[in-house]
């Protein structure tokens, strides 16, 4: 079975260019290389710092991160801080003679980053190539990042192996939907399979949904431990650089995974949230309160779903 390797590239997003071929690009851009049986897959959240929805979906599709800063600034900021509250522990750090190493050693003082090797940017390539697989058992599961129709073929989604293993003419639920979806075929790094394991990169040909009934953040799930509701409560942390308050009734945008779902808080302490629409999630999940208006960070805060 193929084994796949999944980066987020951050900071400097020019670096992803030599490091894989550029593939599908939206506000996420996927560069990816194959090598000795390995799918190495490098995504870029180039919608960032335009829209900080992105970062986070980036940085929870990869297992590890290449963070490559070329200036401190509150973007940089905002990197720092989204790793730490989704607790990417694998990472490389790198960065140019321009960054002030004092100042950056203090933004990254206890976060998870603090233990992520640092490197010069030309071994960038060679300490990422000795990062390997980091596999999930369990029902099966695929995160959706990308669907479209292709003629001829019809229903096409992108997305990654979560959890456990998919196989060519598995029926699937979509949440939060419910629908139920049949594999048609699977392909991986262009070239068709049987099957696919955690955490692989897959695109899958499907039957039974349109692309208008998809959307980023949706889940293919074989029977399981998944929850589907519009409420939840959470083991809350605000972060400590943003200065508004919090309020019942406030608005704001939860993420979970690649879902990013309109909410408000119900109340606050303890924190629970009502969404509008219904998100899969689980206890334990990582939950990340966004408020995209805002002038400073734009990262509330975050917590565990009870």
């Amino acid at each position: 079975m193929t084994k796949s390797v999944n980066f987020v590239v951050l900071g400097d997003q020019s670096i992803a260019v030599g490091l894989g071929k550029k593939g599908t690009a939206t506000d996420m851009t996927m560069y990816d290389k194959k090598e000795s049986g390995v799918i190495r897959t490098y995504t870029t959240p180039s919608g960032f710092p335009d829209k900080i929805q992105p970062l986070l979906q980036t940085i929870n599709l990869a297992e590890h991160v290449i963070l490559h800063i070329n200036k401190l600034d509150k973007f940089a900021g905002e990197q720092i801080v989204a790793l730490d509250m989704l607790q990417k522990k694998s990472g490389l750090l790198s960065y140019t003679y321009d960054v002030d190493e004092n100042m950056l050693n203090t933004m990254i003082k206890n976060t998870v980053l603090i233990n992520y090797p640092k490197i010069q940017q030309d071994k960038i390539k060679e300490e990422s190539d000795k990062l390997t697989q980091i596999s999930q058992d369990g029902s099966a599961r695929v995160v959706i990042d990308h669907c479209f129709d292709v003629k001829g073929v019809g229903t096409v989604i992108l997305g990654k192996v979560e959890r456990g293993k998919i196989k060519q003419y598995d029926t699937l639920k979509l949440l939060p939907a419910g629908i139920d979806v049949l594999i048609k075929s699977i392909q991986m790094h262009d070239e068709p399979v049987d099957a696919a394991v955690s955490p692989g990169r897959v695109g899958l040909a499907v039957k039974g949904v349109t692309p208008d009934q998809v959307g980023r953040g949706d889940l293919l799930c074989a029977p399981g431990p998944e929850f589907v509701s519009t409420e939840f409560e959470l083991e809350f942390t605000k972060s400590p650089f943003y200065k508004g308050d919090i309020a019942p009734n406030q608005m704001c945008l939860v993420n979970i995974g690649l879902q990013i779902k309109p909410a408000k808080f119900a109340s606050i302490s303890p924190l629970k949230l009502t969404l509008e629409k219904p998100a899969v999630h689980n206890k334990g999940d990582i939950c990340v309160i966004l408020k995209p208006e805002s002038t400073s960070i734009r990262l509330l805060g975050s917590g565990k779903i009870k």
